[in-house]
């Protein structure tokens, strides 16, 4: 069983995911809440809510080696 979210426009069901499979699948569409204000316009076709946004910037950030490593300054206290 998998599951993708779509939108529905009236008339077709646009994924706004990948969907996971290529043959020929049974489907149960279920409709969850109306589009709301808060939408987002990502591919002028397709409106993802904000809270869909998370981790859009994976990879993009990074963290230093050495973060967590113990501050020069603050030896003395930790010993």
């Amino acid at each position: 069983m998998y599951s993708i979210k779509a939108i529905y426009d009236g008339i077709n069901f646009k994924p706004i995911q990948p969907i996971p499979v290529k043959e020929e699948y049974e489907v149960v569409i279920t409709f969850i809440q109306p589009m709301k204000k808060n939408m987002v316009d990502v591919d002028k076709s397709v409106k993802i809510p904000c809270s869909e946004l998370l981790g859009l910037l994976k990879g993009k950030v990074w963290m230093a080696d050495d973060f967590n490593a113990p501050l020069e300054e603050m030896r003395e206290y930790m010993e």
